[in-house]
């Protein structure tokens, strides 16, 4: 993702109004290390049209809309899924909340801290039910937790190296309620 952004910079586009006016293609090539770039383009398009049209192009208008209204208007957003939502709340609203993905659930199911099938926000309930509300503090987490997940948690697990090991020789999982700091 910084590398997007610092491209972006580079591009001196690093703006809404700028956004919107890229085409497409071009904004998909300045992302591409975002990974799924061909899909993210179009999606951002369709942020950048709602914030010109609801918003006029102002995040901190939009941002201080309540955030339950918001999230709905967000979610009804060809692409935006609640995952997209909430890292807009933490990392440009700086609202806390959890950012739950597909690392965090499979992480959280694998610890037995949430059913398989549960969804997002199982996980994100957890989350705000245990963890003090503070920016930081979840911003580090989703961050670890992705590290976690493309390191170690991944769909064919690498358990043998994986940090919420307290004893990788035997292979005894930390309890993983006291590593993730969701129970005492």
């Amino acid at each position: 993702m910084a590398r997007a952004i610092a491209n972006l910079r580079r591009a001196r586009v690093l703006a809404p109004a700028a956004l919107a006016a890229l085409p497409t293609r071009r904004l998909a090539r300045l992302i591409r290390s975002t990974g799924y770039y061909r899909t993210k383009a179009p999606r951002v398009k369709v942020f950048l049209r709602f914030l010109r049209t609801r918003y006029g192009f102002n995040l901190s208008r939009m941002l201080a809309q309540r955030i339950s209204i918001l999230r709905q208007e967000l979610l009804a957003l060809s692409g935006i899924e609640p995952e997209t939502a909430d890292s807009i709340f933490l990392y440009a609203g700086h609202v806390p909340t959890i950012v739950v993905d597909a690392y965090t659930r499979r992480i959280l199911a694998r610890h037995g801290l949430i059913d398989p099938d549960a969804i997002s926000d199982a996980a994100q309930a957890l989350f705000m039910q245990n963890l003090f509300p503070d920016v930081r503090l979840y911003n580090e987490s989703h961050a670890l937790l992705v590290a976690i997940g493309k390191d170690s948690c991944r769909a064919v697990p690498r358990c043998a190296g994986c940090p919420l090991r307290r004893d990788p020789e035997r292979h005894r999982p930390v309890h993983a309620r006291r590593f993730l700091g969701l129970f005492p």
